[in-house]
């Protein structure tokens, strides 16, 4: 039975229960392997590496003590390689994140009221959630006061449907999260969104086995007749569609850290064993042939005030003596290993090696040329962050009662620039460019539009201040009685 088939088993305002199970049956292979998938991803931005993890002797920088005398150290040292290539490209794309033009003035005020000032933080994170899990979510709602509201949601959280034709639409959404109750009791809540209801379900075993599942009436309904208020497990929301949007990290669904883990391991590998090596190394080994001590207490007691070791004899063939063992190290070898892996992680992560010597005295063709391989990545993120934005923005404006014929954005990239560069570019393009365009690009404008409302309320200063020194100043004529 298709995912579509089941939607079409709605009858009047309930959605029946072996409907959602079903819907969580046929879903649950695919969700568990993203789950999986991101979880790991989310591991390692935190810089919990596999390193920690596995206890396997056989890899580099792991040790078994057990057979090998000569290995006592066992340090473990994870490098954040991912959670850096992460932030890097989250910080060039949405330090300025994109901004919005539907053709009125009026609107576009509106919607920067809307999205408020916690707009660059959900941005961010709706970036760094696509990066990790391979898609983000961003979930709109009406609140009490009819006030527009939007947040992320754990991706984690969401399974979604979606129609088997070309337009691919988002025909529901099954949110799975847990929840804690007054008396510390965990249990999970479903919440299935449609493009006209909300149906809310409840397992209070706390785990995810359908066979609990059950109906969660945990929304209002007012009767306008008789003013009756009853509770039930449907909500009415007014969006005429899905109310969650959908952020892909790039057109074929796939998180970043798919480019780099295994180099990213290396990494961790041979220089954790090299930390090994240098602390291993520290401790001499002694090999004592016919040693005449009493025991090795006394061996190093004799070794330490007396710098003697008494050793015994057995004629001219004896091969008595002391010698000792040390480990010998490959530090060229290694050194080149961790420098090629980590050139490689840069080409493979696609992004922007940040040693100073690759930004002193460079020219604005060469920065750009420095941000290459973060720009391609950047723009497929990009690409597919234009629909999910477009489809937020219609959302808002229908909130709003109106109807844009087109949702322009504006992406601003955050790099080292040739500030000088710029600047003297800007210089030369006075009168050839819009003052607009050109305040856009300059270095020292982080805001174009409130750099033109200032510049416009300094030349209205000007003009009163100047009006107040000369009165009666019409047409350019200066009344001198």
């Amino acid at each position: 039975m298709g995912l579509e088939y089941l939607l079409q088993m709605e009858e009047g305002d309930k959605l029946e229960l072996d409907v959602i199970k079903k819907l969580i049956e046929q879903t649950n292979s695919k969700h568990s392997n993203f789950v999986k998938k991101a979880d790991e991803a989310e591991k390692y931005y935190k810089n919990e590496n596999d390193i920690i993890r596995d206890r396997s002797p056989n890899n580099v920088g792991k040790v078994n003590t057990a057979n090998n005398p000569l290995r006592n150290a066992d340090n473990r040292i994870p490098f954040n390689w991912f959670g850096f290539l992460v932030n890097q490209k989250i910080s060039y794309l949405f330090t300025y994140p994109p901004t919005f033009d539907v053709g009125d003035d009026g609107i576009n005020s509106k919607i920067t009221d809307i999205l408020s000032d916690r707009y660059p933080k959900e941005a961010k994170t709706l970036g760094k959630n696509a990066s990790i899990c391979s898609k983000a979510w961003l979930h709109v709602w009406e609140d009490d006061n009819n006030d527009f509201q939007y947040t992320n949601i754990d991706p984690r959280q969401i399974r979604a449907v979606y129609s088997s034709d070309l337009n691919r639409k988002l025909l529901a959404v099954l949110r799975e999260y847990k929840k804690t109750d007054d008396k510390g009791k965990e249990y999970v809540i479903y919440e299935y969104w449609t493009d006209e209801c909300c149906y809310t379900y409840q397992n209070k075993d706390g785990n995810s086995n359908i066979n609990g599942l059950e109906i969660l009436n945990k929304f209002i309904e007012k009767n306008l007749d008789n003013k009756l208020e009853t509770q039930t497990n449907v909500y009415r929301h007014n969006f005429g569609e899905v109310p969650f949007i959908e952020f892909l990290n790039n057109d074929l669904e796939v998180r970043d850290l798919d480019n780099v883990k295994h180099l990213i391991d290396v990494y961790d590998k041979v220089y954790s064993g090299f930390v090994n090596d240098i602390e291993d190394i520290q401790e001499v080994i002694f090999v004592l042939t016919n040693y005449g001590g009493a025991d090795l207490t006394e061996f190093l007691k004799g070794l330490k005030e007396y710098k003697t070791i008494d050793l015994q004899s057995s004629g001219a063939d004896d091969k008595s003596g002391l010698s000792t063992i040390t480990i010998n190290i490959p530090i060229e070898a290694r050194d080149s290993l961790l420098k090629t892996t980590e050139k490689q992680i840069y080409v493979q992560g696609q992004g922007v090696d940040p040693k100073p010597e690759n930004f002193a005295n460079t020219s604005g063709v060469a920065l750009k040329f420095l941000y290459t391989l973060l720009e391609l990545k950047a723009g497929l993120m990009e690409t597919e962050f234009r629909l999910g934005f477009a489809k937020l923005v219609r959302m808002i404006c229908r909130h709003l009662g109106y109807s844009p014929k087109r949702v322009l954005q504006t992406w601003t990239r955050n790099m080292i620039q040739n500030d000088l560069e710029l600047a003297e570019i800007c210089s030369k393009s006075v009168g050839i460019i819009s003052e607009k365009t050109n305040l856009k690009n300059h270095p020292l404008v982080d805001n174009a539009e409130e750099e033109e409302k200032q510049i416009k309320k300094e030349k209205e200063d000007s003009n009163q201040e100047y009006n107040n020194v000369i009165p009666n100043n019409q047409d350019g004529v200066i009344d001198e009685t």
